[in-house]
This record gives C-alpha cells, sequence and structure tokens, in this order.
C-alpha cells in the first residue's frame, strides 16, 4: 500500500512550519506534525525538513507524507461528555469545541468515540470499528448537538432522516462583514478543492448543498446569524458562507485574512437537533444554550 501524500502551497508567510501546519491542517495535532517532521517526512520545495522551527513563505510547496494506516485499537476513555439525551436506541450529546469526534491520524485518544464508548455498553456498528454510533459529525472546532445511535436499527433509521432530509440541524454562527439580506438560501454543489485536498468547494460536479441563512443581529463588523442544514456535506457552512462574501469569523480554512476580533477556530455552534425518534415514532427535539466561549467572542463584536 502506498503512502498517502497531503500537498499545499503556503498563502501566507509564517514564523514556524509546525504551528503553520497544524493550523491549516486541523485533523492533524500539532505534536503528530512534529513527529512527522523529526521522521522526515516532510518536504518544503521538494526538500526534507530540517527543523519544526523552519519558516514558512507564501508560495512555499508543502508535501506531508503520511504513513500507512495503523490497525487502530479504539480504547474506551473516561473522558466527562454532557449528555442531553439517553435511552435505548439514542444518544443526544453536546459536544465542546475542540473535541474531534472520531479517531483519525494524529487523534486516536481523546474524542468523542473514546468517551462514547466508555460511557455506553453498545453502539452501532454500521460505520465500524473507528466510528461507532456515528451517524452524523460536525468540526473539531464546531461546538454542539450531535446525534448517536446505539444500535444498528436506530442508526439505519436516522441516516435514513438525514438523507430524506426531514431531520433539523439548526446552527447559530458569527460571520465577518455585515448581512445585508434578512435571509437568503445558498444552492451550490460542494466537492474536494480541485486544488487543496484538504478544503472544500463550490465545484460543478459536487455534491448537492443547500444551507438557509438569516440574520439573528447585524454589529459593526460583524453578522450574528442562524443557519439551517438541508443537506450535511463536509464543512458544507463554512464554504458556503465564505462563498457569498460572510465568512465565519475564527475559520482557519475559509476565514478572512484580517479579523477585527482573533479567535482559533470558526464561531459555529449547532443549537438545535430534531429528529422523529426510531422506535417510538415521536418527533424529538433539543436546543444547547451558548456556549461560554461562543457567548465571549458575540461580547467583544458586540463592543466593537
Amino acid at each position: 500500500m502506498s503512502k498517502e501524500l497531503i500537498e499545499i502551497v503556503a498563502e501566507s508567510d509564517a514564523p514556524r512550519l509546525d504551528a503553520y501546519l497544524s493550523q491549516q491542517l486541523n485533523q492533524l495535532s500539532r505534536s503528530y506534525i512534529q513527529k512527522l517532521i523529526s521522521e522526515g517526512a516532510v518536504y518544503v520545495n521538494g526538500a526534507v525538513l530540517q527543523s519544526k522551527k523552519e519558516k514558512v513563505a507564501a508560495g512555499d510547496a508543502i508535501t506531508i507524507e503520511l504513513p500507512e494506516p495503523e490497525v487502530l485499537n479504539i480504547v474506551p476513555e473516561n473522558i466527562p461528555i454532557e449528555i442531553v439525551y439517553e435511552d435505548e436506541d439514542v444518544i443526544v450529546v453536546n459536544k465542546p469545541q475542540g473535541m474531534v469526534v472520531h479517531p483519525a491520524p494524529g487523534h486516536y485518544t481523546g474524542t468523542l468515540v473514546n468517551a462514547l464508548m466508555f460511557h455506553a455498553k453498545q453502539l452501532s456498528s454500521i460505520n465500524g470499528k473507528i466510528r461507532p454510533g456515528i451517524v452524523h459529525r460536525i468540526d473539531k472546532d464546531t461546538s454542539g448537538l450531535l446525534m448517536v445511535a446505539k444500535n444498528d436499527h436506530a442508526h439505519e433509521s436516522l441516516a435514513a432522516q438525514l438523507k430524506a432530509k426531514t431531520s433539523l440541524r439548526e446552527y447559530v454562527g458569527i460571520s465577518n462583514g455585515i448581512i445585508k439580506d434578512d435571509s437568503g438560501i445558498v444552492d451550490a454543489p460542494i466537492g474536494r478543492h480541485p486544488n487543496d485536498r484538504l478544503k472544500m468547494a463550490i465545484v460543478s460536479n459536487g455534491r448537492d448543498a443547500v444551507t438557509h441563512y438569516s440574520v439573528i443581529e447585524r454589529m459593526k463588523y460583524h453578522s450574528y446569524i442562524q443557519l439551517r442544514l438541508e443537506t450535511g456535506r463536509t464543512h458544507q457552512i463554512r464554504v458556503h458562507m465564505a462563498s457569498i462574501g460572510y465568512p465565519l469569523l475564527g475559520d482557519p480554512l475559509y476565514g478572512a485574512k484580517q479579523e477585527k476580533v482573533k479567535h482559533d477556530g470558526q464561531l459555529l455552534h449547532a443549537r438545535m437537533l430534531g429528529f422523529v425518534h426510531p422506535s417510538t415514532g415521536k418527533l424529538m427535539t433539543f436546543e444547547a444554550p451558548l456556549p461560554a466561549y461562543f457567548e465571549n467572542i458575540l461580547s467583544k463584536c458586540r463592543g466593537l
């Protein structure tokens, strides 16, 4: 099996390559990137990188050679998680910002899956050993509600609702710029970026993606917005809002280069979640209040 390559072109100067890569490649931890550097698996303009402290210049071609996937033994970990609801079929979790949903290179431990495996005796097996119970995902730096299946019957039911666009997924976010329209719809297909495999983009041959947005509050430089998903493509809200000129505040991949308020990670919170219960057939809805980090940034935006 050949090794996987990640290839990117630096968009700006940076004082340290390891820090720059950990910001751009949010699926890899900084410590894991440093390990790859020490093993000679990171190249800049074709040359093996000698130091993790090497500077980055705009236009540098960076290649990361990932080792062949390991056979992972995902272990339960006693990590506190906020359970909003649980019964024999489903768990609704309020995920904190900064927590990865399931194990991946550089994040083998400390994930939501590790915590769920400790908490629950059984999770659905449909997505295999790496993602037991995971019906849908939210990004590491997005906080909020996530539904988890405890058995395969529940998983199939919840996944079918996502596919049929009948489940409710409502977010709130803070965008850069003042959105003039009170509401709108972004209907644009999303696929892998043609030149950067770490990004998603609006592409003609992408999968259909529809995002509804409305303005909750306009501030001097920002908009506090509500967003509802019809589809659930990777980075959908982030790509769609950036495409109409209002990228999410703090977004390391799609955000504005200059921001009035600094924050590490996109300001996006999955506030409401609704679905028909797989066994009872009853409609269930849940709401997660704004976390402290979001309230703090919102106050800073209002104070400008």
